[in-house]
Formats: structure tokens, sequence, C-alpha cells
């Protein structure tokens, strides 16, 4: 999720700002310049950015990576061929970055599918226990929809949310199956 905060705007307050708008991973890019580092870590972070600003990218869409030195695999689903491509062209031209294998999957085009998204969003973003994860540029939760069964991707706050978030897309109509891969931010009790 990319926030955009006043630079004049000191770390701290940023992410009381961030909390305060209950947004989960209120944790900043910012609190490690990357100037400072060029190891693996600050090459993942440009990686990042590069990947969630890409036009076209959407809640529909999940995109991953993994870095090997200067290897950089590109993994997940995308709605779209060229975003594929984007993406895969984009962090080829990173400095850091010798080798990029593309094994982004390009998901079927299917009038079906596109209407089960569109449900599965309104059903999740439009629940009130939810909404708060639709918030900003780049929403928390990804739904992935490939010939009827649903995946879901991304974090949420605690196991509750998780568990209303599968329980919403499961009670959209035309899904067969849903896989719920959502990570929590706070550990389990017990």
């Amino acid at each position: 999720m990319k926030f955009g905060f006043p630079k004049t705007m000191t770390m701290k307050a940023a992410v009381a700002v961030a909390l305060m708008a209950g947004i989960p991973g209120a944790v900043l890019a910012a609190s490690v310049p990357t100037d400072v580092k060029r190891d693996g870590s600050a090459l993942a972070e440009r990686i990042r950015k590069e990947l969630v600003t890409l036009p076209y990218y959407s809640l529909f869409d999940n995109m991953a990576f993994r870095v090997e030195g200067g290897k950089v695999t590109l993994l997940g689903q995308v709605t779209r061929p060229t975003l594929q491509s984007s993406a895969g062209n984009v962090v080829k031209r990173l400095e850091g970055v010798t080798e990029v294998v593309n094994q982004i999957e390009v998901l079927p085009l299917s009038p079906f599918d596109d209407g089960i998204r569109l449900r599965v969003a309104r059903a999740i973003y439009g629940s009130s226990s939810l909404s708060r994860y639709g918030l900003g540029t780049q929403p928390s939760i990804r739904i992935i929809v490939k010939n009827g069964d649903v995946t879901l991707e991304g974090v949420v706050l605690n196991e509750g949310d998780r568990t209303v978030a599968n329980l919403k897309a499961n009670g959209v109509f035309g899904v067969f199956k849903v896989n719920n891969n959502l990570r929590t931010e706070l550990p389990r009790k017990g």
C-alpha cells in the first residue's frame, strides 16, 4: 500500500495519522532511507514501489517478487497482459537488477470471472467491518478470480477480519471455491 504524506511531516506524525485512519500496515517505507542502504532490502523496496505504481494495477491483480542477488523473479496473477510485460520492463531498468524472470500469470479473459470480481469486491469492501481496507490507492485485500475460484491475498489486522472476508467472498453468487491467503498483522491469542 502506498501512502502519500507531506514531506514536512515527521515519521512519528505520519505513523500516527495512518494509525488513526485505521490503515493496516502503517509501517512506512521512509523509515529506512534507500540512499543509506544499497543492499537487497533497498532493491526490494524500489521494486515494490515500481510495481504498485504501475498503471492499471488494481485490487484484482496480485504481484510479488523474490530477489536473489541481482536476479528478480516476478510472481503473481494479473488481469491484463500489458501489466505482466510492464512489470518486467520497469524492474529490468532498476539499478542492481541483472536478470528478470517473469512468472506472472495472466488470468483468462472471462465475463463470468469479471462479474465475480465485482461482486466479491462489493461484498468485501461494502462491509462496514472491512471497508477500511479499501482506503488508499492500493487496497490491502487483493481479489484474484480464475475460472470461478477466488483467492484472497494481502494483509488484514486480525483473524476476525480474515474470517469475515472469507465469509463475504464465499457468499457471492457464482463463486466455486475461496482460497483465503490473507495474512494477519496481529498474532493469534492463545
